[in-house]
């Protein structure tokens, strides 16, 4: 935990690994195998489990809990109150922790507020999930996604804007703010370069 700020009311527990740069704030609480990379934001009352990884630059809002088997890579943004789970059929008189499913959500991506993120689905890279959504299936890279369940209606850049790109077929367009090419091609949205 060397270099990172924790606020006095969060709770580390002994053997969690928190990277240089990162803030946990106020009642948190992040549990011994939990390992956090560099210049994380864990907000207010937010939970991390024993077996979750969180990348570097990662920001997770307020009231947040990170369950077991979830994996968040780089600069995946966790927006309030989003939910993660871990058994797809849980049941409080049945045991099922060794039926946890892993949820990966890659470099980049984007959880709105009061989404649900259903547990065994990867979401691709700098995917952008709007908020109230829940996702039940993997969504592709750069897609944005909305509704319950949610369904794509288009697709996002890095730097987070709306792309002029159709669902499908094929297509082409440059980032107005960053000057970076996006194409899609066979149901895929690549960026150049």
């Amino acid at each position: 935990m060397s270099g990172a700020f924790i606020h006095p009311t969060a709770i580390i527990d002994e053997g969690a690994q928190i990277g240089a740069g990162s803030r946990v704030w106020h009642w948190a609480h992040i549990c011994a195998g939990a390992r956090i990379g560099n210049g994380v934001s864990l907000g207010q009352n937010v939970f991390v489990g024993n077996k979750v990884v969180i990348g570097n630059q990662c920001k997770i809002q307020n009231n947040v809990s990170v369950y077991d088997n979830v994996t968040l890579e780089d600069g995946v943004f966790c927006g309030p109150s989003m939910v993660f789970t871990n058994v797809h059929n849980p049941r409080a008189l049945v045991e099922r922790k060794n039926e946890y499913r892993d949820t990966l959500v890659k470099k980049g991506a984007t959880l709105g507020a009061n989404c649900t993120i259903v547990c065994g689905v990867t979401i691709g890279d700098y995917a952008f999930i709007g908020a109230g959504t829940v996702v039940t299936k993997d969504v592709p890279p750069y897609a944005l996604m909305v509704g319950v369940p949610a369904k794509q209606i288009g697709w996002m850049s890095e730097y987070g804007e709306k792309l002029d790109l159709p669902l499908t077929g094929e297509g082409r367009v440059t980032c107005p703010y960053t000057g970076k090419t996006y194409t899609l091609q066979a149901g895929q949205v690549v960026m150049e370069g």
